[in-house]
């Protein structure tokens, strides 16, 4: 059997088969562990940049301290360029003449990329949503994935926000 799907005589079309379901096989096999090992290396080392307009940039920095200690979570302090940078966390108020540049800055970032809106003013508006050049949170402006409430929130929180940032890089698919 196997010497016929080899023989280019008689069965030209059976080799092709034979590839076509060693690649399905493969792929099955390999798939999920390559995607565990894909996604693990990604959920350990998140770079993140900063987008600082308020008071949430405090506790973000307050999270980096000795005390809570954030890269024990895997994210590592902000350094690099925008073209290093995998996850945007946005603090603070955005205004409508900000969000080009918000974008802009999203825009630069490799993928997969991932945002964290922190704080009331970057998920509602916080105490500014009803002046005329605020935004009513930044989901317009750009696709959030954990959304992390207070104002400010407290470092804890950013660490909690984080952690549910993990679980959901976990159940993605590899691309």
């Amino acid at each position: 059997m196997i010497k016929e799907l080899f023989n280019q005589d008689t069965a030209p079309h059976a080799t092709n088969v034979l590839v076509g379901k060693l690649g399905e096989i493969l792929v099955r096999a390999v798939g999920k562990p390559f995607d565990y090992a894909i996604n693990w290396g990604r959920l350990w080392s998140l770079w993140p940049v900063h987008l600082e307009t308020a008071c949430c940039s405090v506790e973000f920095g307050a999270a980096s301290s000795p005390r809570y200690d954030v890269e024990r979570f895997g994210i590592i302090e902000a350094f690099g360029s925008l073209r290093q940078c995998d996850l945007i966390v946005v603090m603070g108020t955005i205004t409508r003449k900000m969000a080009p540049r918000l974008r802009m800055v999203y825009d630069q970032m490799p993928d997969p990329k991932y945002v964290v809106a922190m704080g009331a003013c970057a998920i509602t508006g916080g105490l500014y949503f009803d002046s005329y050049n605020v935004l009513p949170g930044i989901d317009g402006v750009l696709p959030v994935d954990v959304y992390v409430p207070g104002c400010p929130p407290r470092p804890e929180t950013l660490i909690q926000g984080c952690m549910l940032l993990q679980e959901k890089i976990k159940r993605m698919k590899a691309r």
